[in-house]
């Protein structure tokens, strides 16, 4: 089936286009989950509930500002944010410390194979190192701006416009 069509039967609240939604982006969306929350019982848990509230806020996607899986992966990546700073998540202590993800960050397969269920990993990969960090540090890892800033020691300003320059280039490369 058609992804257009597909998603447009989910918008209508079609059960069979849910399951085949959930199919094909579920272990993607898990690994990107995961990457941020460093729990596989927590990931697995937000990554049901993302799916749900994708369900029940299905009209407010639109293809005109991007894809089906662009809308999900910020739905599950806010979500994934969301739950690591809530009280209940920093009381069980489930957040690492920042030391774990140091040799993380300087390696170009750090990329979960979770997350690459769509082939964004060979795109990510031709980027530019400067560009890599950036992109891991905000999209698979789940750092805010002002995060990656201190993470890379770098102005706010330098990450935003990194990130959009990336970014840019990754649309690019996937338009090709």
């Amino acid at each position: 089936m058609q992804l257009e069509l597909l998603v447009s039967k989910f918008q209508e609240k079609d059960e069979k286009a849910f399951e085949t939604l959930y199919n094909m982006y579920s272990e993607s969306m898990h690994g990107v989950i995961f990457n941020i929350v460093r729990d596989p019982d927590i990931a697995q848990e937000i990554m049901q509930d993302v799916f749900i509230k994708a369900w029940h806020k299905a009209d407010s996607y639109s293809a005109k500002k991007g894809r089906f899986f662009t809308w999900i992966l910020n739905i599950a990546r806010n979500a994934a944010i969301d739950k690591t700073r809530s009280k209940n998540f920093k009381n069980t202590k489930q957040n690492l410390n920042s030391d774990f993800f140091v040799d993380i960050i300087e390696s170009n397969e750090s990329l979960d194979d979770q997350t690459d269920a769509i082939g964004i990993k060979k795109f990510v990969s031709k980027l530019a190192d400067k560009c890599k960090q950036v992109i891991e540090l905000l999209y698979f890892k789940g750092y805010t701006q002002k995060e990656a800033s201190e993470t890379l020691e770098m102005p706010i300003g330098t990450i935003k416009t990194r990130n959009r320059k990336c970014i840019s280039e990754l649309r690019n490369m996937l338009d090709v």
